[in-house]
């Protein structure tokens, strides 16, 4: 989850000290921790001209027996319903407050997020189009339905059009046939509201819109130059 634990540089130090020293550590105390390397990211990312990308939402092992067995990411995870909007708004308004805030997209694990994020990303727009945004569903959530909920919202709230589209899973070379997967539920679903009279009946702005979703949009975004 996002936090928001603002601290200074010398309770930090005395964290860092803590932890070196082989003592353990407070939840708040690590929360402080997290919170400041965050930030420090953050501003290292927007001083280089590169995207955050942050995935939150996950709940580790929570089969302890298999976790012992067979060891971590062996399928025995699930989705967190820990809620932190105001961790999120305010760790994005103390990068902005001060110009340090990146081109940023957000991967809430739990699809009841997907409401909050649009609309928290809606609140630090900037010169890019879409400079924070909700990222494509993944994990549990990138299948038909997954896929239309997360599109959905992003639709409701902020402007579709922007949306940097789907996104392949580093680990797994056979997830680059997600992009073809994505591609046909996306062009069904403004399909569907073309025909509900929901969306304009016009070719070439609609094929301009799946044309920026699927490349241009993350070519731009990332500063590909492809």
């Amino acid at each position: 989850y996002v936090m928001y634990a603002p601290a200074t540089d010398g309770e930090l130090d005395a964290i860092l000290k803590k932890g070196l020293a082989g003592n353990p550590l407070t939840g708040e105390e690590i929360e402080k921790y997290k919170y400041a390397a965050l930030l420090f990211l953050g501003r290292q990312y927007a001083k280089r001209g590169w995207v955050m990308e942050i995935h939150y939402g996950a709940l580790r092992g929570v089969n302890s027996r298999m976790l012992r067995r067979l060891g971590p990411d062996t399928g025995y995870d699930g989705i967190a319903t820990r809620f932190c909007a105001e961790g999120i708004v305010r760790f994005l308004n103390e990068l902005d407050r001060t110009g340090e805030l990146p081109k940023t997209i957000l991967y809430p694990l739990n699809a009841n997020d997907n409401d909050v994020v649009n609309a928290a990303a809606g609140c630090f727009s900037g010169a890019a189009p879409g400079k924070v945004q909700a990222g494509a569903a993944w994990w549990f959530n990138d299948t038909k339905a997954g896929m239309i909920e997360q599109m959905t919202s992003f639709a409701n709230i902020g402007v579709l059009g922007t949306f940097a589209g789907m996104l392949t899973d580093s680990r797994s070379f056979l997830s680059y046939t997600r992009h073809e997967y994505f591609r046909r539920i996306l062009c069904g679903l403004i399909g569907t509201w073309v025909e509900n009279g929901e969306y304009p009946d016009d070719e070439k702005t609609l094929g301009q819109i799946v044309e920026d979703i699927c490349f241009n949009n993350t070519n731009r975004f990332f500063g590909f130059g492809c």
